[in-house]
């Protein structure tokens, strides 16, 4: 380990110490405590919007300045400001029925939720804002203090992330720690008093593996290959235009990106068609449009065109969605432009592998029921979505899947409602947040009972020493 690394894991762990601390010496976090630190998060985000947005678009060598700040400015603001406005009532304590007869007697039963005392935050290099601000909805409301690893794969996002949010708090609010896997290493190592790790599942392994050591409890937002069902009775043109506008935001790379659609065979022209219309509508040309993004670095370019040489080499018909018939070998960016994979098979890469890219596998069926079949085979995932006005189909599309969250004839938006649960189920996660999920992930559930004299006095007649009946 280099000095500067070793260095790195010892503040880590004085900064953890010094937290910890603060967090037992401060005792009970008042409403007030909790909205100010909400309200700092916030002023960070609408003081720095443009540098924010300007710092993404450095990183990733070109993304859309607007669509920053509609996905990881303003995503990450809703979320602080909604808990804000309800923080006084997830506060209160939360009654609860008493066993019968204790209740009749005068027992009284409640829960309240206490702060856990000190969080670590690994966050992601796809929404590196959002995906660092919005967990602090629920980090903060929930009265505890955190420390947070941004990716390094957008380093120079996170380092104003680590300067602007320290100028606003105090270290033992608040902490960034910046560097490679071995500082993330290091950091999931750390005794918190709970972790929130978003990424990859290869990696998440590691972590959990790493926070098992001090039985850190964890909250783990994973991927997977989200399917998209478009059933018969689905307007086409609608759910192309909805698909490929999910597939293309960030040039995929969301980790409830639809990963692959599944339609009926006599669909599939028509739904191609309708892909490339949407595609020439929103992106007229691909490669200097500043709408469109580019692949974060080399390496997941070259992951990106590696599926889809795999896939043309072993039959798959490839279909490069490019209006203006741009040449994408040389180019300052990473660019790929919207590629769709028709009739894929299983032993294909593009299959196999959580996409995270603007390409598009299409499968085609004769009966719902096979892609029903089909998703079950496979890992659970993240994200699960279904077109169509059939709601007895519908009914039996989401009664036997599992996923972790639905959007119906449509994808991606069940992530924006932040009453609604934010997670996966198996490899694509475990545990959720936001709204009032996220507070109480973040708090312990502190169960209390309120014993009454009466009862007391039953218990003490019923005690030892116990006598037989003459």
């Amino acid at each position: 380990m280099s000095e500067s690394n070793l260095s790195s894991n010892d503040d880590m762990s004085n900064i953890l110490e010094l937290q910890k601390k603060a967090h037992i010496k401060a005792g009970a976090v008042s409403a007030k405590v909790r909205i100010d630190r909400l309200n700092r998060a916030i002023s960070v985000l609408e003081n720095n919007s443009s540098e924010f947005c300007e710092a993404m678009s450095e990183d990733f060598g070109n993304r859309s300045i607007q669509q920053s700040k509609m996905t990881d400015v303003d995503g990450a603001i809703g979320p602080l400001k909604h808990a804000i406005k309800h923080l006084h009532s997830w506060m209160k304590p939360e009654k609860r029925p008493t066993t019968f007869p204790f209740n009749l007697l005068g027992g009284r039963s409640h829960i309240e939720y206490q702060p856990l005392g000190v969080v670590g935050c690994i966050s992601p290099w796809n929404f590196p804002v959002q995906l660092t601000f919005s967990p602090l909805a629920g980090v903060f409301g929930a009265g505890n203090r955190t420390m947070i690893k941004p990716s390094e794969f957008t380093p120079i996002t996170s380092e104003l992330m680590k300067s602007t949010l320290e100028a606003a708090f105090d270290r033992d609010e608040l902490a960034v720690f910046t560097g490679g896997s071995e500082v993330g290493s290091n950091f999931s190592s750390l005794p918190f008093d709970h972790l929130l790790f978003t990424g990859a599942t290869a990696i998440a392994r590691h972590v959990m593996r790493s926070a098992a050591e001090n039985l850190v409890p964890v909250t783990l937002e994973l991927g997977g290959k989200s399917p998209v069902i478009v059933g018969r009775s689905a307007d086409i043109a609608l759910a192309a235009r909805n698909v490929m506008t999910g597939k293309t935001m960030n040039a995929g790379q969301i980790c409830l990106a639809p990963d692959y659609v599944m339609l009926p065979e006599e669909s599939r022209e028509e739904f191609v068609a309708a892909a490339q219309a949407t595609i020439a509508d929103m992106y007229p040309h691909i490669k200097d449009n500043p709408d469109y993004t580019s692949v974060v670095n080399d390496r997941h370019f070259s992951r990106l065109n590696n599926y889809v040489n795999d896939a043309e080499a072993k039959g798959a018909q490839v279909v490069k969605i490019n209006p203006a018939e741009e040449d994408f070998s040389q180019q300052q960016n990473h660019k790929i432009p919207p590629t769709l994979i028709i009739d894929p098979t299983d032993d294909m890469l593009v299959m196999q592998e959580e996409i995270f890219g603007p390409i598009l596998p299409i499968k085609s069926y004769q009966e719902v029921d096979e892609t029903i079949d089909y998703v079950n085979s496979h890992d659970r995932p993240l994200g699960l979505y279904y077109f169509g006005k059939d709601r007895r189909e519908e009914t039996a599309v989401l009664e036997k899947t599992t996923s972790g969250g639905v959007t119906v004839n449509d994808v991606i938006m069940h992530v924006a409602q932040e009453n609604l649960p934010f997670g996966g189920v198996g490899p694509s996660g475990m545990g959720a947040y936001h709204g009032i999920d996220g507070f109480k992930t973040f708090s312990h559930t502190k169960s209390v009972y309120r014993q009454s004299s009466v009862v007391s006095k039953l218990v003490a007649k019923m005690g030892p020493p116990y006598k037989k009946a003459s």
